[in-house]
């Protein structure tokens, strides 16, 4: 069967009336319940999808790279024999099998744990007060992990790790550790208070007194807090004239304007160390900054995203066309300018945007507030602009812009750059 179609472009009618064939052959074939394992990049044959949902998965993902022998949708494996590769499907189990998250994964790529030293975490795993990390510690009823490397990553990744093997409740297919993470994901999606899912989580407690659910959006947080990219407050001056940053973190006024760092003046004697715990002074402006290196990391780090790190190089289509910025002249002429940075695949390039929002919906309310967005354009064009992979860099606080003066507000960015 001719499948040159697999390589046209998805928007193409040879390429839509190939999908439809492979439909045609794969349900004929493989179907269960209606439904087929799915070979799109995303779903990676792991989920079973309706026709509907495949046909769409695959004019907007395409197919798995290097999936030309359909060995999981009824086509006879590269031994010859008639058997074919038809996974089970009971279909009880289905539902529970796309639920599960993998979460040991996503904390072994968080912590860069996926190296032979390192072996997945087995149901025999008991807390022992022998091997103390980070209050948290495991060890296998035959093989000890103190001979594990002790530093603070590793203490971080077995605390969380035993949170994960934590049930949320008795025979619950939920971890405390997963319980925390989507609640707290509904509430970045759906702009939550911490009052609003502080409320929440009592009234759950209360509805299931049986279930270890955290009592706070404060204590929620500490459970999930080691999973990293947090971010660090840098005081301003209200007239954007500097950062209190570096050398200059302890100045008490603005060197151009002479503003006091602090709104209330008064209280500047109160307390010498103003970071100090007992410090009641409040800084006139606050630049909240996301670092970028660790996040930058993660994307080498994840197996979900490490090998799209590279695909300005390895994979695109060098037709002519402008699919991607890799495909314009202005790309092509750094290279020429900076062929050290060029000749290494993973050197990242990094697009910024920013613009002003009024964060009250109140549009009889003058602030603006300024999130600057960094695009990380060495993914494919298919996910470089999707919202999960922007990289919020940092949140200019209002009540105005900052106009011509946001090169002050970019200066940690501009340092981590360096």
């Amino acid at each position: 069967m001719d499948r040159t179609w697999m390589n046209f472009s998805r928007a193409s009618n040879e390429y839509q009336n190939g999908v439809q064939s492979f439909l045609d052959f794969a349900f004929h074939n493989s179907s269960q319940e209606n439904m087929i394992l799915c070979p799109c990049k995303k779903c990676d044959n792991i989920y079973w999808h309706y026709l509907e949902v495949v046909y769409e998965h695959l004019i907007v993902d395409g197919f798995i790279r290097g999936y030309k022998k359909w060995i999981f949708h009824g086509e006879c494996t590269p031994s010859g024999d008639s058997s074919m590769i038809n996974p089970g499907y009971p279909y009880s189990g289905y539902r529970q099998y796309v639920r599960e998250d993998d979460m040991e994964g996503m904390m072994r790529d968080a912590f860069n744990m996926r190296s032979e030293g390192f072996q997945s975490f087995p149901a025999n795993y008991v807390a022992s007060d022998d091997y103390n990390i980070g209050g948290n510690a495991f060890m296998e009823t035959r093989r000890s992990v103190s001979d594990e490397q002790q530093n603070e990553e590793a203490a971080k990744f077995y605390t969380l790790l035993g949170d994960m093997n934590e049930e949320l409740y008795e025979g619950s297919k939920f971890s405390k550790m997963s319980f925390c993470i989507h609640l707290f994901h509904l509430k970045c999606l759906g702009g939550w208070t911490r009052n609003s899912l502080t409320m929440l989580l009592e009234l759950l407690r209360e509805m299931f007194s049986f279930a270890k659910i955290p009592q706070s959006c404060k204590d929620m947080k500490k459970v999930i807090k080691d999973l990293g990219l947090g971010y660090n407050k840098i005081h301003s001056c209200p007239n954007d004239c500097m950062l209190y940053w570096g050398d200059q973190r302890n100045q008490q006024s603005c060197h151009v304007c002479g503003k006091s760092h602090w709104m209330n003046r008064d209280a500047e004697d109160v307390n010498k160390d103003e970071y100090g715990p007992q410090s009641i002074r409040k800084p006139n402006k606050i630049l909240c900054y996301f670092p970028l290196i660790p996040r930058l990391q993660r994307l080498f780090m994840s197996s979900k995203t490490t090998e799209f790190m590279t695909w300005h190089h390895d994979q695109r289509t060098d037709d002519g066309l402008l699919r991607h910025p890799v495909d314009s002249l202005a790309w092509k002429s750094f290279d020429n300018k900076f062929p050290s940075f060029a000749s290494d695949p993973r050197s990242v390039r990094l697009g910024l945007a920013s613009d002003g929002f009024n964060p009250f919906k109140i549009m009889s309310t003058s602030y603006s507030t300024w999130p600057v967005v960094l695009v990380p354009y060495n993914l494919p064009p298919w996910l470089c602009m999707k919202q999960s992979s922007l990289i919020l860099s940092m949140i200019i606080p209002g009540e105005k812009g900052p106009g011509n003066d946001i090169d002050i507000y970019l200066q940690p960015l501009i340092e981590e750059l360096k």
